[in-house]
Formats: C-alpha cells, structure tokens, sequence
C-alpha cells in the first residue's frame, strides 16, 4: 500500500547539459536554484518554465536527498516532468573534490588579485562553480 502511494507522489526529472543526459528518473522533489531564488517542485506543480543559475540541486529519490553541481540553464515543468537544460551539471558522488577545492582556491586567489585586465565576472563566476561542485559533493552542506 506505501509503495503505491508512493509512486504517485514521483514525477519524471531529466537533466540534459550539451554533451549528455545527466539524469533521467522518478524523483520525489526537487529543489532548484533559479535567478529569481530556489523553486521547490513536487509531482502537480502547474507549468512552469525559469530559469537555472549555478548553484545546488536537490532532489529525494526513495526518501533519500540527492544533490547535482548545475550551471546556468532552463528548465520546464510541464505534465509532471522536468526537464532542466543547463550548460552543465555534475551529481555529488561523481564530483572529484580535491579539484573542486583547488578550482576554488585558483578562483578565490584570482579574486584577490588587482590586475587591471582581470575579467572579474569570469572570476567570480568560477568561484560560485567550484562552490557549487564542493556543497554537491558534501551534500549540500
């Protein structure tokens, strides 16, 4: 009887970056980090498109959390399925953490750096990346 209420609680999520699908399952919940603040998705939601900003996804699959490094992105609710698009996504357990670490340090050392032809947007935008890949990576924390 639980397992049947279950899955009418589940709804179909797909995360799909330029070189691959990166996810495609049955999830419970989702929440998501758009421009305009994080969206929390369950199975019902009304159509909705938005926008995806770098950040942490989270999503339960069988009462356990999940989370995913995303990147800039859109993504669509519609007929109870997600489709995100983002130029790239990463899950936690698949993320190398020690590179994660030292792409945090490169871009946090850049930051500190005065160089007059130092693209600040692109350093800051790398430092948010490498913050994202290491919250995924440690489950969000």
């Amino acid at each position: 009887m639980a397992e049947a209420q279950a899955g009418h609680r589940l709804f179909k999520m797909e995360i799909i970056t330029p070189e691959r699908v990166v996810l495609e399952e049955e999830v419970e919940g989702v929440v998501l980090s758009s421009p305009e603040g994080f969206f929390g998705i369950l199975r019902g939601h009304a159509p909705f498109i938005g926008g995806l900003s770098i950040g942490v996804l989270k999503y339960r699959k069988d009462g356990k959390l999940h989370w995913i490094a995303t990147d800039n992105g859109v993504f669509e609710m519609s007929e109870n399925r997600l489709r995100i698009l983002a130029d790239a996504a990463e899950r936690g357990e698949d993320i190398n953490v020690l590179r994660a670490k030292e792409a945090y340090d490169r871009a946090k050392q850049r930051l500190g750096q005065r160089y007059e032809d130092l693209d600040h947007l692109r350093a800051e935008l790398a430092l948010k990346r490498s913050l994202a890949r290491l919250k995924a990576a440690s489950g969000g924390v």
